[in-house]
């Protein structure tokens, strides 16, 4: 059986357990519906890393990625997933989700056609995504200093600070270089991004102005 094949079958298996198990924490031990999308929202961050791993072509990211948004699709119109639908505000995150890691990885894979596991080039605007993100939101709500709004949403300078701060953690960790414009050019356009778009979309502009920076740096 081809290798793509199986990591497609495994990786599924893996999504729909964290789904699972954010149900099991929402329904059975009453866990409020913002911690489980939020757990949902790293563990599919973290468990996407292995696609530049996994998968020899994005054609198999494509196919994954968007069975999950068809899933997630119906979910919202029928309102099952409570754990990760059941906010009180309205969001296009989950949805918005699997489309931006087909964009990035299409992105990694034509970036480095050439080179050998720049696996960066996937790792930072998906990362910053997943993590920056939710940190952000958790220091605002916990110190809710600095409040302005976009929209009906309200963010906090507080938060703001937080993902930068982990934006840069991620920069740091990965990007393969000294250059500090790069090192601080790609969080602070992520911070941007994520101040001032509402209603979940940040899972798009969050990557996509990432990707943008990273267009111009050289592979090495």
């Amino acid at each position: 059986m081809n290798d793509n094949l199986i990591n497609f079958f495994l990786l599924s298996s893996f999504f729909l357990a964290l789904f699972g198990a954010a149900e099991l924490l929402y329904r059975f031990a009453k866990v409020n519906a913002e911690y489980t999308r939020k757990f949902v929202h790293i563990g599919t961050g973290l468990l996407t890393m292995f696609f530049p791993v996994l998968f020899t072509h994005y054609t198999w990211v494509i196919v994954i990625c968007g069975l999950f948004f068809i899933l997630l699709s119906i979910s919202l119109q029928f309102g099952f997933l409570p754990s990760i639908n059941s906010v009180q505000r309205k969001s296009y995150g989950s949805l918005a989700y699997p489309a931006v890691v087909i964009l990035t990885f299409v992105f990694y894979y034509f970036k480095t056609k050439n080179f050998s596991q720049n696996y960066f080039y996937f790792y930072i605007p998906i990362l910053t995504m997943a993590l920056a993100d939710p940190v952000a939101a958790l220091f605002g709500q916990r110190f809710p200093f600095g409040k302005f709004s976009i929209g009906k949403e309200q963010k906090t300078i507080v938060g703001s600070i937080a993902f930068f701060l982990v934006a840069l953690a991620v920069n740091f960790l990965l990007l393969p270089t000294n250059n500090v414009l790069f090192l601080f050019l790609i969080p602070l356009a992520a911070t941007f991004a994520e101040a001032f778009t509402n209603k979940g979309l940040d899972n798009l502009t969050i990557p996509v102005s990432i990707i943008f920076v990273l267009y111009f740096y050289p592979c090495v």
